[in-house]
């Protein structure tokens, strides 16, 4: 009871100082505020960045292998000049593992036909990607649909001509997406019947949405081009079984590929094996490195910060003297006079900090009113905002109190 006490009249008398001093406050309020701003502004942008991202690469599927030519992350020593020998998956070793991997749930071969202009009567729609897909697609791949249904198996393996279609391509076409099904339009020189559309999923950062693809079933596909040719990119995706570790698929598809491309032990493998957590590391790092730089350049602020507060306490001090002095003849411990010059330098710093972060959260709608981009301000950063406060708040004001709790009460009186 007695601290609370204490802390109540140490918080009276430093809300009264600061309240009578109201330019000077302002002025130490300045470089707190752009400190916390800068930080918090940064966490924030860095957090919505790396949210949008992972969103993304969550759409590649926490337990989906893509068998590929290429590896998604290298080291610096890139032997680029052996990545390039090596054979793209072929519809041989689809086959094959579809036969030999017992850990997986679904496996497709796919590839892409970048930019392709797709037409409906006048209506045009450009920058469309043609995904060529195997039977099992709907397995590998989690797609919602807003109208109609995935391929049917007699569909996939007779290379009927059916198609599905982006929710923006759906639009495009024929204004109004729910009346695509049905409609036939040409793909690669053919008519294809819509049977159906994917829900709209909206822009990512790594172009994983459908909104803007059409699929169609391979075996139509390979009637009229070289599925198997590398400007397409063929890739097998693996995904496996629920409750299965993808550590244990990978672990199987690295030995079957092995087994299927005749690599003896010691060889070292000509396909790459990659997954979403080879992402989801490398934008940790990334982003590891941003934070801490952000850190880096708003503490310069909050520093400048604290050492303009600590100057403008020991202002406070010399002026104050007086009063100090009385305070102590009336009985006042050295530790009420610290807490006051302490609380006060606290209180400077938390009130910077809140404008700061005031100033962020406003900011979070002025980007979304401008640029329609949602800008994420998690509580842990808040805290993180007024927890660098109080630290900056007790760092600039601990030696101003100390001093001022040291001051003889006789000379402190005297002063004038």
């Amino acid at each position: 009871m007695i601290f609370l006490k204490l802390l109540r009249e140490s918080f009276i008398f430093a809300f009264d100082a600061l309240r009578q001093n109201k330019l000077r406050t302002v002025l130490s309020l300045l470089g707190i505020t752009i400190g916390i701003f800068t930080i918090i502004a940064v966490f924030s942008a860095v957090d919505t960045l790396r949210d949008n991202l992972q969103t993304s690469v969550n759409k590649l599927g926490t337990n989906s292998i893509f068998v590929q030519k290429w590896p998604w992350t290298f080291g610096n020593d890139y032997p680029w000049w052996k990545y390039i020998q090596r054979p793209v998956p072929k519809i041989r070793d689809y086959n094959e593992l579809q036969k030999r991997v017992q850990t997986a749930q679904g496996i497709s071969y796919e590839i892409t036909l970048n930019n392709r202009t797709l037409k409906y009567l006048s209506n045009v729609v450009n920058n469309v990607d043609v995904n060529v897909v195997s039977a099992e697609y709907d397995k590998t791949w989690a797609h919602d649909y807003q109208e109609g249904r995935y391929f049917t198996d007699i569909e996939s393996r007779t290379g009927a001509p059916v198609a599905l279609v982006g929710n923006d391509v759906a639009e495009g076409l024929f204004n109004e997406p729910a009346i695509a099904l049905g409609k036939q339009i040409k793909v690669l020189g053919r008519s294809v019947t819509i049977v159906g559309v994917y829900a709209k999923e909206g822009e990512d950062m790594l172009d994983v949405s459908p909104d803007k693809q059409i699929t169609i079933p391979m075996n139509f596909a390979r009637n009229m081009i070289d599925v198997q040719n590398e400007k397409y990119n063929p890739q097998i995706v693996v995904r496996g079984k629920d409750g299965i570790a993808s550590e244990a698929v990978e672990s199987e598809l690295m030995g079957v590929m092995r087994s299927i491309r005749r690599l003896s032990p010691g060889t070292d493998d000509n396909f790459a094996l990659n997954k979403s957590t080879l992402i989801s590391n490398q934008i940790d790092s990334l982003f590891d490195i941003i934070h801490l730089a952000g850190l880096i350049i708003g503490g310069f602020s909050v520093i400048v910060g604290g050492f303009g507060i600590a100057n403008i306490m020991f202002v406070s001090v010399k002026e104050r003297t007086n009063i100090i002095g009385i305070q102590m003849s009336l009985g006042a411990k050295g530790y009420f006079i610290m807490f006051q010059f302490l609380i006060e330098a606290v209180l400077l710093c938390l009130m910077g900090g809140a404008i700061g972060i005031g100033m962020v959260y406003l900011g979070t709608f002025a980007v979304k009113a401008i640029a329609d981009i949602k800008i994420v301000l998690y509580l842990s950063n808040i805290i993180k905002g007024f927890s660098i406060s109080v630290v900056i708040g007790i760092l600039s004001g601990i030696i101003p109190a100390y001093f001022a709790s040291k001051l003889d009460p006789v000379e402190a009186i005297r002063t004038n």
